[in-house]
């Protein structure tokens, strides 16, 4: 673990630490005590006093990069060039940009390099995932998804700009990965009303519209000073599917989801799905784990994350100028 970030000691390493393909067996801080301490309680072997240390600790394979998202590309990079796979929370970069340098790094040292899309792995999106391209609810048409949290902490890292802070690459980025997700696509342009905070200079508030052609839309807010709430909704021409806690699924009970089906005018049939509990960060570093350990590429590759940061890069252009952007291609 590079750092001792909220995400990773409340998370990110429990849920590993019960994993059957990984273990945490080294974690760092720029403050040792720091480290000691974050060692201590949880039950982790070694404690570094720096990064450095780390990513040049020969037992370790790989590491888990939970810094501030302006650090995430400098990291990435410095642990790959050591010989380490690693597992970068996201955004894996600012900019499309970053994300690109970073095919390089990876292309150059040969190691695997993902960024930690959790929700990717979660059984309710594989299921959802699943009926929307089964047909059980015809041709899908409409993703809408919503997510927000209250947070107005100045000394908060989300409110500073030159670190990579704001809605969009915090939690939007969530909304845009899992609409190309279900459709399987990606968009061809973007269009987005972009509120940023005078208090802090970063976006607080911000709606997106993602056009994927063929009559294939997706809607969705966020928004970093709105009550807590998310929920997504895809809709086709002969039902639904709803999930209910989409990105911060629940640990210790079953996660929901509400499938709704009809024939053409009918009243349609809500149906309620359970998944079996699970925590995703587990099933994310198994699978990470697992990629490394049988030589298997990354099963979320990083190309994926160059397109998805090309869609975000979009968005802003277009909350700057009020219009459409098209995705930029390679």
């Amino acid at each position: 673990m590079l750092g001792v970030a909220r995400i990773a000691t409340r998370k990110v390493i429990p849920a590993m630490q019960r994993g059957a393909w990984t273990s945490v067996d080294a974690i760092a801080s720029r403050d040792e005590s720091r480290a000691r301490q974050a060692a201590q309680e949880l039950g982790i072997p070694r404690a570094h006093g720096s990064y450095e240390a780390l990513i040049a600790d020969p037992d370790i394979d790989a590491v888990y990069i939970p810094l501030p998202n302006h650090l995430h590309v400098e990291w990435t990079r410095r642990a790959a060039e050591a010989g380490k796979h690693v597992l970068c929370e996201k955004p894996i970069g600012l900019t499309s940009a970053d994300a690109e340098a970073l095919l390089a790094v990876r292309n150059r040292t040969g190691v695997l390099i993902q960024e930690a899309f959790m929700v990717r792995t979660h059984p309710q999106w594989l299921r959802a995932q699943d009926i929307a391209r089964s047909g059980q609810i015809g041709d899908v048409h409409s993703i809408v998804g919503y997510f927000s949290f209250f947070n107005d902490d100045p000394k908060n890292i989300r409110h500073k700009k030159e670190w990579g802070g704001g809605g969009i690459l915090d939690i939007g980025c969530y909304l845009v990965n899992t609409a190309r997700m279900i459709y399987g696509d990606e968009p061809r342009k973007v269009c987005a009303l972009v509120e940023e905070s005078g208090r802090f200079g970063v976006d607080w508030l911000a709606s997106m519209m993602l056009d994927f052609g063929g009559a294939r839309h997706a809607v969705g807010t966020c928004s970093m000073q709105l009550a807590h709430g998310q929920r997504i909704v895809i809709s086709g021409s002969l039902g639904r599917v709803e999930i209910e806690i989409p990105f911060n699924a629940p640990t210790d009970r079953p996660c929901r989801i509400f499938v709704e089906d009809a024939p053409p005018g009918a009243v349609p049939e809500r149906h309620l799905v359970e998944l079996p509990v699970c925590d995703q960060y587990t099933i994310q570093g198994d699978l990470f784990s697992q990629a490394v350990r049988e030589k298997k590429p990354a099963p979320y590759p990083l190309e994926d994350s160059v397109r998805n940061m090309r869609v975000i890069d979009a968005l802003f252009r277009s909350g700057e100028s009020g219009g459409w952007e098209s995705i930029v291609r390679s």
